[in-house]
């Protein structure tokens, strides 16, 4: 049937006994595509029976359906005539991993970081009342992004407004690690106050007292006990917020989630449908390890086994984190549900009581990392790039204001890849680097993360290590124990330009002044690893050359090369030709690593040819700033 749905009044045709069959294919679909290019696979398989649901019972894109993240919309994709694109899901020219309104009308809103789709709703359903529009809205949330408190935000003016608004809370007990937090306890303490306490101990003996009878009739108050805890205390909290409770329902139950649907539509004010799925649902490796198909590259179907991968620096970071905490019982481990990710998960095994996952709370991790710092510990908190982003305000307040030792290990750091523009790490050094008070570094390989950590975790102020995804480069640095404050490292010598490169630029870097001087010309490559403090001695001797080149995996704009620039003028070495190379003034598609950097010159032959541009320009005496050709 899937072949012959190009859009969703292809799938109203269909009779609703000839739905479930028709999750059954998108499942092979999903399976079949991920398998080939990676993706998001245990999410995604989880929703089916919801997605098909909606779509044959509203009338996307009239009704607006607002995905929460945006890596669990692959059958909304399929649904709405994009099944082509799949055959390159997340390569350059094909469909997105995340909502993208660019690509249809039926992605009603952007969405690649978590817990914005409540809020997102509330404003579509306040447009429309203002429009005098007719329109559903509809926002699809998981429980581990309820842990954010932009989710509750949402919530809470959704619940004042009292506009017609559909939530639909996917409960799967999983985001990407084991969701963490306070809302299931909420729904525990009730039944554990003191009063309850006492009358089910006193019930329960009494109940066991009966001769025969007690036993059982004691376990059937105890499945009651569950049931009542499971279906009433939810709806409770949520009927408090203002909303209509429903649920909860199986959400792999076709008949069910129709009928819940059809209810819920015909219901005023907001409404909560509480859907409990199983992630990775219909794959088997992906029902036993959700974790590892989260998000996952090319797999072997058949066995769900993927290729061997090589040593990440998420991995590098993990297992330096540990070495430094045998050594120091200061040293406590902060993530926001991105254990496995960030390579903390190896920092648990040996340190259990020292690792704490936040669950989706940025902005909570980094006041948290706070108070344990201000109280004499090292907090080192790994948080992706484009989620610290989230964290701004209270690393600014709260951290570099207080002038308080957190370390921020920054995974993710430039071009991700195939997640594309929500997940890039381009803006971590231009957001960070005006902070007073607050140390930035990238390393350019493995060893030299490991000695930044242990500088990181022996200063005494805050601290930011940025380092990108991917495999980790190994065998390039002497190791060293620490590494001086503001010192840049020269890694060759040369008097006819000189490139400054920061983090794992530095060694494409290198690469390009081989290639230079193969063609007669010999440039100074500077390892810079520091944006700040930066070591103005060492750009003061890359001016002395006349003509000086930046390279950055950051925006270019207000970032390493802003830096450089800006000391240079302050001083007073205006007259050189300089070149600034990063990410232009734009939000980078998807694409692999190696394209990308590629596509805008952050590779060894892109570096070469632009400083060949740069060596062949007569114009001197005056500080410039040299484009890339493209």
């Amino acid at each position: 049937m899937l072949e012959f749905i190009d859009g969703p009044e292809d799938l109203k045709g269909l009779e609703e006994k000839e739905l479930a069959p028709l999750c059954s294919e998108i499942r092979e679909f999903i399976i079949s595509h991920v398998s080939m290019n990676g993706g998001h696979l245990a999410s995604n398989l989880g929703v089916v029976e919801l997605t098909v649901g909606l779509h044959y019972v509203f009338n996307c894109p009239e009704d607006k359906f607002v995905w929460d993240v945006g890596h669990q919309s692959y059958t909304h994709k399929i649904l709405t005539g994009r099944q082509k694109g799949f055959l390159k899901l997340r390569k350059r020219g094909g469909v997105s991993g995340f909502t993208k309104p660019e690509e249809s009308p039926c992605d009603a809103f952007i969405a690649g970081h978590s817990s914005t789709s409540i809020s997102a709703a509330v404003g579509l359903a306040e447009a429309r009342d203002k429009m005098g529009a007719k329109y559903k809205v509809v926002a699809i949330i998981g429980d581990g992004s309820l842990t954010s408190g932009l989710a509750f935000e949402g919530l809470n003016q959704a619940g004042h407004l009292k506009k017609d608004l559909i939530v639909i809370l996917n409960d799967n007990e999983m985001s990407i690690s084991k969701n963490v937090g306070a809302l299931a306890a909420y729904l525990n303490r009730i039944l554990t106050g003191d009063l309850y306490i006492r009358l089910k101990n006193s019930t329960r003996e009494l109940l066991k007292s009966i001769p025969k009878f007690g036993p059982p009739m004691s376990k059937a108050a105890q499945k009651l006990e569950e049931a009542f805890k499971g279906i009433v205390l939810p709806g409770m909290l949520f009927e408090e917020l203002g909303f209509n409770y429903i649920g909860p329902i199986d959400g792999h139950d076709m008949d069910a989630v129709l009928d819940t649907l059809r209810s819920a539509a015909a219901l005023k004010g907001p409404v909560l449908i509480h859907a409990v799925t199983k992630k990775g649902k219909g794959y088997e490796p992906s029902e036993q390890n959700p974790c590892v198909f989260h998000g996952v590259g090319p797999f072997e179907v058949e066995t769900g086994k993927t290729p061997a991968g090589s040593t990440s620096y998420s991995d590098c970071f993990g297992r330096a984190l540990s070495a430094c905490a045998r050594t120091d019982p200061r040293v406590i481990a902060i993530t926001a549900a991105m254990k496995e990710g960030t390579g903390l998960n190896v920092f648990e095994k040996e340190f259990p009581d020292r690792l704490y996952d936040v669950g989706i709370a940025e902005p909570h991790a980094v006041v948290f990392a706070a108070g344990l710092a201000k109280s004499g510990f090292r907090p080192v908190v790994a948080i992706y790039s484009t989620f610290l982003q989230r964290g701004y305000d209270e690393i600014i307040h709260d951290v570099c204001l207080q002038k308080l030792p957190v370390v921020f290990a920054i995974d993710r750091a430039g071009v991700v890849g195939e997640d594309g523009p929500t997940h890039h790490g381009m803006f971590d050094l231009s957001y960070l680097r005006h902070i007073p008070g607050l140390t930035l570094m990238a390393p350019k390989d493995a060893p030299e993360l490991e000695a930044m950590l242990r500088s990181a975790i022996a200063s005494n102020g805050p601290v930011a290590i940025r380092y990108p995804r991917g495999k980790a480069l190994a065998g390039q640095s002497v190791l060293q124990t620490e590494i001086p404050a503001g010192k840049a490292e020269l890694l060759k010598d040369g008097g006819d330009a000189a490139i400054l490169a920061i983090g794992n630029m530095a060694l494409e870097a290198l690469e390009a002044a081989k290639m230079l001087e193969r063609e007669g010309l010999n440039v100074s490559v500077y390892n810079m690893r520091f944006v700040k403090p930066l070591d103005e001695e060492a750009v003061r001797r890359a001016a002395a050359t006349g003509r000086v080149i930046t390279v950055e995996d950051n925006a270019v704009m207000g970032g390493f090369g802003s830096a450089v620039s800006e000391a240079l003028m302050r001083m007073g070495l205006g007259g050189i030709s300089f070149l600034s190379m990063g990410f232009p003034d734009l939000f980078v598609e998807h694409g692999s690593q190696a394209e990308l950097r590629a596509m805008f010159g952050l590779d060894g032959k892109g570096i070469f040819e632009a400083a060949k541009r740069l060596l062949a320009s007569s114009a001197t005496g005056r500080l410039r700033t040299v484009r890339p050709a493209n």
